[in-house]
C-alpha cells in the first residue's frame, strides 16, 4: 500500500492537512461516523473537549480492530455542532495534539453543523483508512 499526500503549489496553504491524498491499496477500511459515546452507550461528559476525547478513543479502538493505525487514514470528515469558528478550531487543535494526529495529515474536512444524531452530541468524525 502506498499513500501520497500532496499540496499543489497553486492552492492555498493548509493548517496540517493535504489537499490531495492519492492511495494504492488492497483494502479500504470505512468506519461508521464515530460518536462521543462511552463503551456503556452514554454520552461522554466534559462538553466539546470531553466528547472530542471520547471520539478520538473510539476511532483508535475501531482502527485497531480493523488492523489499521492513524497513519493509514486517507480521509476524515469532522462534524462539530457549532457555528463558532473558534470552537471548530479548538477541535482541530485537540485532534492534532492527540495520538490520532497522523490521521489529519490526509485529505480532511471540518464542518460546523446544526445537529447530530444523539441528543446533546457535539462532535462526530467519519474516517476512511487504506491497507
Amino acid at each position: 500500500m502506498t499513500i501520497e499526500r500532496t499540496n499543489p503549489p497553486t492552492l492555498h496553504s493548509t493548517p496540517g492537512y493535504h489537499h490531495v491524498t492519492k492511495v494504492r491499496a488492497d483494502e479500504l477500511v470505512l468506519l461508521a461516523g464515530q460518536c462521543p459515546l462511552t463503551p456503556s452507550g452514554s454520552l461522554a461528559e466534559g462538553g466539546l473537549a470531553g466528547q472530542t476525547d471520547q471520539v478520538i478513543q473510539n476511532i483508535l479502538v475501531a482502527l485497531e480492530a480493523a488492523g489499521a493505525t492513524p497513519s493509514d487514514v486517507v480521509r476524515t470528515v469532522i462534524y462539530v455542532v457549532s457555528s463558532v469558528r473558534e470552537e471548530l478550531g479548538e477541535v482541530w487543535t485537540q485532534l492534532n495534539a492527540s495520538p490520532l494526529a497522523p490521521a489529519f495529515t490526509s485529505a480532511s474536512t471540518l464542518l460546523g453543523v446544526a445537529q447530530l444524531g444523539f441528543p446533546g452530541q457535539l462532535v462526530e468524525i467519519d474516517v476512511t483508512a487504506a491497507l
